[in-house]
């Protein structure tokens, strides 16, 4: 146990790493004098603690420079077991959050984005009164969006307003506020609210300071600063993806400003080039950057990397890959090698309804001729959304043993209703190809009727997986009465 503290040690030290290390005797004598800290209660065995550490690393970096700093301290409780114990640290790794000695629960994500951000948070005001210039300059000195305030005084309207837009926005941007003249002379600012861009994001294509010039209310203003702080082209992470509005182009490349910064901004610079020449030419274009491991998800779903290993198809090391989203949420994949002149066509050819959009389908069978029609992604629309016809169509997985068990029951039923001709019957394999909205699956098979003029709002078939129970549900649905079974799904009386 002793080497393995030693190890420890020696890794610290050559590392510079800023995580504090407590014994239970530190814990005891220097936990109260932190106003604040993040605990992590480790185990050097655990994998899920070595997995974290190098985020744990990267915010305790941030947050010591933080005002104030927020330190952040691990406790090996292998080691120090009495600590442990003491808080309640049954699994690993526990996080606790810290005051004045005092614990409660770390609720976040341990990302080093989300534990930097929820500890600033809870570090200070909603808005940081500024006293200096060089307060100012210290509250500028870190890589967050910045507002600040600049007020005759805190009793005016557009204060007011201000500590309103304040809270909720916070977990995004930094806030801060002064009312003294000298700052206000100092920056020529004067009953204005002012947005700062990080030096590290700054470039030479947007104006790293912008100033509000609209309407003095809660709604224009959040929405102000919730557009500023994504700028021309903002890093798209797990906690801002919701923020980028559509139509909106993704360059996905190993981006992190600070373990790899001249490659970063590198690549960040072309998409500005590109993105500075639409928002020039007034056009609502929206762009990002993404770190292509962290969405891996979502490159697969635009067909990018393999569903089934995990394996990359496209790896983008030396050259990015885009994607894109036009308002409607139809997908689209640049095929061309990235450049600022493909990019700048792939956007226009997009906008303009030139490209064909992405779908994750089988190919199109090329015969249909079966009584049970088979829809693929690309051939839905030919299939399920005619308005001339009403639609059954299930939904089904191969490896689902219901699925296999109700086959022949849908062959059979097929069967029966094939003189229909005012109906078809389709299946289509969920697993392979992207279902478009609204259909949704929770469980296989699912079943939904599409009536005609009635393809946005499909019925979805809650019944047993029987011929007659779907017969009876067909006959109810159909916009038409059946030529061949009333309403109750029973069969009509031929006359002889």
């Amino acid at each position: 146990m002793k080497l393995l503290l030693s190890c420890t040690s020696f890794i610290s030290l050559v590392f510079a790493s800023d995580v504090l290390y407590y014994s239970n005797k530190d814990f005891a004598e220097n936990m109260p004098k932190h106003d604040l800290a993040l605990v992590e209660f480790f185990a050097p065995w655990c994998a899920d603690c070595s997995m974290i550490d190098p985020f744990y690393e990267e915010a305790a970096r941030i947050l010591k420079d933080n005002d104030p700093p927020v330190p952040l301290i691990k406790v090996d409780c292998t080691v120090d077991t009495g600590t442990c114990v003491q808080y309640g640290a049954q699994y690993y790794p526990t996080f606790k959050v810290m005051r004045n000695g005092e614990a409660e629960d770390y609720k976040g994500r341990v990302t080093a984005a989300d534990i930097v951000k929820n500890m600033k948070y809870l570090a200070g005001p909603a808005s940081k009164e500024l006293k200096t210039v060089e307060d100012v300059e210290k509250f500028l000195a870190h890589d967050d969006y910045s507002v600040i305030g600049f007020f005759r005084n805190n009793k005016s309207d557009l204060a007011k307003i201000y500590r309103k837009v304040a809270d909720p926005v916070k977990m995004e941007v930094l806030f801060a506020h002064t009312t003294e003249q000298a700052i206000r002379d100092k920056y020529n600012y004067n009953n204005d609210i002012v947005l700062f861009q990080p030096k590290i994001y700054q470039n030479m294509y947007e104006e790293p300071i912008r100033k509000y010039d609209g309407d003095a209310s809660t709604q224009k203003i959040t929405e102000w600063i919730q557009k500023q702080s994504l700028g021309l082209c903002s890093e798209r992470t797990n906690e801002n993806y919701k923020k980028f509005n559509k139509p909106l182009f993704v360059v996905y490349y190993d981006v992190n400003f600070f373990r790899n910064k001249e490659h970063t901004i590198y690549w960040r610079n072309r998409v500005l080039e590109v993105a500075k020449r639409f928002h020039d030419a007034g056009k609502d274009v929206n762009f990002a950057i993404s770190h292509h491991k962290t969405f891996e998800p979502e490159l697969v779903m635009f067909g990018l990397t393999e569903d089934h290993d995990r394996k990359p198809v496209f790896v983008p090391r030396d050259k990015p890959v885009v994607t894109a989203k036009d308002r409607r949420g139809r997908k689209y994949v640049m095929s061309d090698e990235f450049s600022e002149e493909n990019l700048e066509e792939f956007v226009n050819g997009v906008l303009e309804d030139r490209i064909e959009q992405y779908l994750k389908s089988d190919p199109i069978p090329l015969s249909n001729d079966e009584t049970v029609k088979v829809a693929v992604a690309r051939n839905f629309d030919e299939i399920v959304n005619r308005e001339d016809k009403d639609v059954l169509i299930e939904f089904y997985a191969p490896w689902c043993n219901y699925c296999t068990e109700f086959e022949p029951k849908y062959k059979e039923l097929a069967e029966k209703l094939k003189d229909e001709k005012d109906l078809i019957i389709a299946k289509m394999d969920a697993t392979t190809n992207e279902l478009p909205n609204p259909y949704k699956y929770s469980k296989f098979p699912i079943i939904y009727f599409a009536g005609k003029g009635n393809k946005n709002n499909p019925k979805l078939y809650n019944g047993d997986l029987e011929v007659d129970a779907v017969m009876k549900f067909i006959a109810n649905e159909s916009t038409n009465e059946l030529k061949g079974y009333t309403r109750r799904g029973t069969m009509r009386k031929t006359e002889l």
